[in-house]
């Protein structure tokens, strides 16, 4: 019923729409006398229906030239460098909030978001989401454990626009992503020099320059070159830097008889603080949170001086037997400064390749990507609790322990604590603390991926496209993950030991037995071949019918070195590392046999059809796949026959109109996903899970310009998304995304005047409730937020630019706690999640030559 309610709201609308649309083709009726103002069309406003009308998309599209975007037949999101300013984004994924149709949880920082479309379930990364720099991906595969592709990219000043494609016929082009295609377009050089500079300063003492300039090089050549480099000490405060780095491209260009020819390079350094789930307190009604005391869950955090660096232990395996018959194990330390977060240090190459042979349009695209992309951050554990009641567990557990019962020689009744640094004893057994963990995560990886297509006019309407994708990929991971630490539950936390009355270190270095402990030592490769047939059929003058297949294989194939679990010191009265994890000396393969290989194939077919050039419909069906990643397999293990291919069908009908006074794009969907499997490393380790999903939706972006120079635009989407095929949980809602989430943004630009134009503008932003997990536990209130911002661009070259973001200081929570997804709130409505970052401002002073 929900679906046939929303494609009867969408038809509803279209014929509507239609109708408007045909009246507003017919000779207008004589019209009265009008005052001088009336008479005068609002200029701006011609000029943005003119611009959405005829603007041209690139992806998506088989055709060289690309598309208008009202002809097209899918749904996809663009935004000019304006735009892209104007959201204000915290990070390069927070842009992905002016996408209708996706939620994104960007409140860990600069990297590490959660990106979810369209209702599709997933539990934390982006594996439906392919980001693109120039229309090549960054990375072969769209995500890993750890890792997501918007950590390769930073938003900056070389960038002219991005266009994000949602569904459509993006199963058959490129990387067959079947969820969005975030495609990031560079700025070229013109006939001119030009470029531009700009100082950015903000909350948590920002400073940051960007720059660029661009220049023809002789008569065929064009340069353009620029970049940023940023400090940030962070809304959140962390008594060191939380951002710190920066990004330098360059992108030469060639005009051709019959086309062009760039190559481009990009650099990006850049280190940056991952935060993670804190305690809050929920209104007993559900509806509300605010902070936990003495802990503002807009600005505060566990870092601090005494958490930047962190020492894990680990070991390998001699061979030998101690005396007690446990394995001899060598020790091992591994030591990471916690600025470092989740940053990247990488560097991406390509070419563009746009001409004709003969009857043929040859595009190609290439694309090369090689770094490293870390995770060392602190991961959040069980929900505080009080010392005293910490220690009592820590005595339960001795005792229970036969082998540390015997090595202490008597049963510990009670225990004593100290801080870790300074030895001051700690004798307030209320004094909140909290486990957390402290995991380390290194990633180096490279890409290659190189498009070829070749498209002609057959005749008849008929324009066909043959294509060859090819990607070749690596990543090569080294995880300590699990330890933990007991800490004060405060800002700039303080690490505790806490000795037994038995004389049992229950904590060593604040280190305490973790909830579990995995370590990972593993090298994969992966190759994907894809060869791919388009046809897009005019039919006349007002419908278009396009349809392609995609054939794909995938080969895979890794080593993995074998862990156990055992005391790495032989003392059994050091409880923290009774049970850590070691490399035990042997390997095992990623996959059966050494190598996967899969097959698989995807088609659409879609159909634009044009009432008038300001006015179009389209329809599309789909049927795509997410292939395996390396982590997917990784996790299944070598016992499990099930098929790792996850099914993906969509289905889309929508319209696009604009004219001088409105613009509106709608988009009904439904999808089905089968076999979608997923992963998480809780508290109870790496926890694998299957199932299904259906999700129905609408997504709307609208502009409505009434007045001359006032801009209304209203962009989100309702989506209703239930487990299907699941166990226990069909039928429960997909977590994490909302089922109403929107941005309503008035602006207003002032008359030029002789000093320049001036404009004023606000987002009121609305994300609905959603369940935190997949059992549909713990809801996460909705919550609305407040940004405005006013530009000013001077007659001189001048810019100033003064933003706010989150004015209301809303406590919003974008997730619960990913470690325990079962948990609850305590009895005093505590529990852990992760909240918005607080009020923020940045003002930039840019000139432009």
């Amino acid at each position: 019923m929900p679906s046939r309610t929303l494609l009867a709201t969408a038809a509803l609308a279209a014929l509507l729409a239609a109708q408007r649309a045909h009246a507003t083709d017919q000779p207008a009726a004589p019209a009265q006398p009008a005052k001088a103002a009336d008479k005068a069309t609002d200029k701006a406003a011609e000029d943005t229906a003119a611009k959405d009308v005829n603007q041209i998309i690139v992806t998506g599209t088989a055709r060289r030239e690309g598309l208008r975007k009202l002809e097209a037949s899918f749904s996809i999101t663009t935004a000019d460098e304006e735009q892209i300013k104007q959201a204000a984004p915290s990070s390069t994924a927070d842009l992905l909030k002016i996408v209708p149709g996706v939620f994104v949880e960007s409140t860990g920082g600069q990297s590490g978001a959660n990106m979810r479309v369209r209702g599709f379930p997933t539990p934390g990364d982006g594996p439906y989401s392919t980001f693109q720099l120039n229309g090549s991906p960054l990375f072969g595969q769209p995500t890993l454990s750890f890792f997501e592709h918007s950590q390769l990219f930073r938003l900056d000043d070389t960038i002219e626009r991005v266009e994000v494609l949602r569904g459509g016929p993006s199963p058959i082009f490129g990387s067959g992503q079947p969820g969005i295609t975030v495609n990031f377009i560079q700025k070229k050089g013109g006939d001119v020099p030009e470029g531009g500079l700009r100082l950015t300063t903000g909350t948590g003492n920002l400073r940051r320059i960007d720059g660029i300039f661009s220049a023809p090089l002789g008569d065929k050549w064009t340069a353009m070159v620029g970049g940023f480099y940023r400090s940030s000490a962070g809304i959140r405060d962390t008594e060191f830097p939380a951002d710190r780095g920066g990004q330098f491209s360059a992108l030469f260009t060639r005009k051709l008889d019959d086309g062009a020819f760039s190559v481009y390079a990009r650099t990006l350094n850049d280190k940056n603080a991952f935060y993670t789930a804190i305690p809050v307190v929920g209104s007993a009604d559900g509806k509300s949170v605010s902070s936990f005391p003495g802990f503002d869950a807009l600005t505060d955090y566990y870092y601090g001086n005494e958490l930047r660096h962190v020492t894990l232990e680990g070991g390998r395996a001699t061979g030998r037997l101690r005396a007690d018959g446990t394995p001899a194990i060598q020790r091992e330390t591994v030591t990471r400064d916690f600025a470092d977060g989740r940053g990247a240090k990488v560097h991406t190459f390509g070419a563009t390749l746009d001409t004709k042979l003969g009857g043929w349009a040859l595009s190609n695209k290439l694309g090369y990507t090689s770094g490293s992309v870390p995770t060392y951050a602190l991961f959040s554990g069980a929900n505080p609790q009080t010392l005293g009641s910490y220690i009592a567990s820590q005595v339960t557990a001795a005792n229970a322990d036969a082998r540390v019962r015997g090595a202490a020689g008597s049963a510990a009744t009670g225990g004593t604590a100290r801080f870790v640094n300074g030895g001051q004893a700690l004798t307030d057994p209320n004094r909140p603390v909290v486990v957390n963990g402290m995991w380390i995560v290194d990633k180096d990886m490279q890409s290659f991926t190189n498009e070829t297509r070749l498209s002609r006019d057959i005749g008849g309407g008929h324009n066909l496209t043959f294509g060859l994708y090819l990607a070749d990929y690596s990543s090569h991971d080294r995880w300590m993950l699990g330890q933990a630490q007991l800490m004060t539950m405060e800002p700039h936390a303080r690490p505790i030991d806490v000795t037994l009355d038995n004389g049992v270190r229950a904590s060593g270095r604040g280190f305490v037995t973790p909830p579990f402990s995995f370590n990972l030592d593993g090298s994969y490769n992966g190759t994907n071949t894809a060869i791919y047939v388009a046809d897009e059929w005019k039919v006349n003058n007002a419908l278009t019918l396009d349809a392609g297949v995609r054939f794909e294989q995938q080969r895979m194939s890794g080593t993995i070195a074998n862990v156990s679990s055992g005391d790495l010191d032989g003392d059994p009265l050091t409880l923290h590392d009774n049970n850590l994890s070691y490399y035990n000396g042997t390997t095992s393969q990623l996959a059966p046999g050494g190598t996967s290989r899969l097959r698989e194939t995807s088609v659409t077919l879609g159909a634009n059809y044009n009432f008038s050039r300001s006015f179009s419909v389209f329809g599309r069906v789909n049927q795509g796949h997410r292939l395996p990643d390396f982590d997917v397999l990784r996790g299944r293990g070598n016992a499990d026959t099930t098929s790792p291919v996850e099914d993906i069908a969509q289905i889309e009908i929508g319209l696009k109109t604009a004219t001088p006074l409105y613009t509106a794009f709608l988009t009904a969907y439904h999808n089905r996903l089968k076999n979608s499997q997923s992963q998480q490393f809780t508290n109870a380790g790496n926890t694998v899970e299957r199932g299904g999903s259906e999700a129905t939706g609408i997504e709307f972006e609208a502009s409505l310009r009434p007045l001359r120079g006032l801009t209304l635009e209203l962009v989100g989407n309702l989506q209703k998304a239930k487990f299907t095929d699941f166990g226990a949980q069909t039928g429960n809602t997909v977590p994490r995304q909302p089922k109403v989430q929107f941005r309503f943004t008035p602006s207003y630009k002032l008359p030029a005047t002789e000093l320049g134009s001036f404009r004023v503008f606000g987002t009121m932003t609305y994300v609905g409730e959603r369940f935190a997990a997949n059992n549909n536990v713990l809801k996460l209130p909705s919550y609305k937020t407040l940004d405005a911002g006013l530009v000013a661009q001077l007659n001189n070259g001048i810019e100033v630019r003064f933003t706010g973001t989150n004015l209301t200081n809303e406590v919003g929570l974008t997730e619960g706690n990913f470690r325990a997804p079962g948990a609850t709130a305590d009895e005093n409505g505590v529990f852990l999640a992760r909240p918005l970052f607080g009020r923020a401002f940045e003002l930039s002073v840019g000139f432009a030559f």
